[in-house]
């Protein structure tokens, strides 16, 4: 049963605990055998690869089958529907429009005495995008990692992904990998897969950036890899808060959280409205859904321990406690979504309007559907082309201009003791005797 709470008492434990539901008692444990993972996939390479695979996934493969072969991907096409193919092209446009917007912009300032300073901006040569199996195939994940780092003009990006029942991968990730541009994929998963994309193997290359949402492991194994390589996040399980007045649909509100708390056992769905009938008609609605659901069992436990109703004063005050909560998903289903909007500051991805619900922007409204997740939306972003890019200073002074702040730079190296610092502009200005 989905939770209500009128007691404003209880409302920010509640928030907290839930923000906090990855923070247990089991992560050093699980770090542990993290740390064991990339250390013998460091030292040992395809063999240690293909050990865990066997450990952990249950698939014996050889060296030569952890690539994905020419042959299956040409058979992958066969294997989707028309209708599917269609729908990952027309996202593969969409993202890809989206994403071109987003491109940062070298640019260079020429100043008094001959002053240069500019930003230049490169892609990462190499990008590894990690794409989850498990409970779901993920072709849209697919398409959200890859499609940035081909914008951004990465030249060579690689994928990894868990490999199924009889080695296999899943035929509409193979074939949404080929739509963004991927060029090699690897059948491995978990923290032996972020391992040999951090290290490199005999067979899978190293590689600069590190993408994509995984499980624990592979999330913790991210952590710890990050400063030999760049991630861009660390993603928990996902997330949505809805904000919601009278003029809501209830049944619309109880679709979007069962959408959100199908993903994971440990997905959070939230709502916060103004309005105590529509609170209960919700209630109401997400059992009637749950009855039928293909994934209740799962859905179930999502919404029993992470599931939340809370009725509130204002949509000000629920504006107040969404900031504190800083979603990954924020749904704003009120007669005014755009007077609403100003008021909120922290949150991945704001969907604005009844008619706008979070599978839109999950596959193909544009933007990145990878978000900050566990109160990380108060200082982190969308995954998105500047993910896949770095950007290196641009200085330029003349003999003029350097005269001019050589007493500046003397005085400053002086004071933090760093004498070479200060002769190699002093040696440049003086006059020759």
């Amino acid at each position: 049963m989905l939770r209500i709470i009128t007691q404003q008492a209880d409302v920010r434990a509640e928030l907290q605990r839930i923000c906090d539901r990855t923070h247990d008692e089991h992560v050093l444990h699980k770090e542990a055998t993290v740390r064991e993972v990339l250390q013998t996939v460091k030292r040992q390479g395809d063999k240690a690869v293909l050990h865990y695979t066997a450990e952990f996934d249950k698939q014996t493969l050889k060296p030569e089958e952890l690539r994905v072969t020419g042959s299956e991907l040409d058979a992958a096409y066969q294997q989707v529907s028309k209708e599917l193919l269609q729908a990952i092209r027309l996202a593969c446009r969409q993202i890809d429009t989206f994403h071109r917007q987003r491109i940062p912009k070298s640019w260079v300032q020429f100043g008094d005495d001959e002053v240069v300073l500019g930003k230049r901006y490169t892609p990462v040569d190499r990008a590894g995008l990690y794409v989850p199996g498990g409970r779901a195939a993920y072709p849209s994940t697919v398409l959200m990692n890859a499609i940035p780092a081909k914008v951004a003009g990465v030249p060579h990006v690689v994928m990894v992904t868990p490999p199924g029942a009889d080695k296999a991968v899943n035929s509409a990730v193979l074939v949404a990998a080929q739509e963004a541009g991927v060029q090699e994929i690897y059948r491995v998963g978990g923290a032996q897969a972020i391992a040999a994309l951090a290290y490199g193997t005999e067979t899978i290359p190293k590689v600069d950036v590190i993408t994509g949402p995984g499980n624990i492991y592979v999330t913790l194994a991210k952590k710890l890899v990050y400063g030999t390589v760049g991630i861009d996040s660390l993603a928990g399980p996902s997330e949505v808060l809805i904000i919601a007045d009278e003029t809501a649909n209830p049944v619309h509100v109880a679709t979007d959280l069962l959408a959100q708390a199908e993903h994971d056992p440990m997905a959070a769905a939230i709502l916060l409205t103004t309005d105590t009938a529509l609170a209960k008609n919700v209630q109401v609605a997400v059992e009637r859904q749950l009855i039928d659901h293909p994934r209740r069992l799962l859905t179930e436990k999502a919404i029993a321990h992470y599931g939340l109703i809370v009725i509130v004063e204002s949509l000000e005050a629920a504006a107040q406690l969404s900031n504190e909560f800083a979603p990954e998903h924020l749904e704003l289903e009120v007669e005014e979504p755009w007077e609403l909007l100003p008021l909120i500051r922290n949150a991945g991805a704001i969907f604005l309007g009844y008619s706008t619900p979070e599978a839109v922007g999950d596959y193909l409204a544009g933007p990145n559907h990878t978000l900050p997740t566990s109160g990380a939306a108060r200082y982190a972003s969308a995954l998105g082309v500047e993910t896949f890019m770095k950007h290196s200073s641009i200085i330029q002074y003349s003999q003029t201009a350097l005269e001019k702040v050589a007493g500046a730079i003397d005085v400053l190296a002086t004071a933090e003791g760093l004498p070479s610092h200060a002769d190699s502009v002093r040696r440049r200005v003086q006059k020759e005797e």
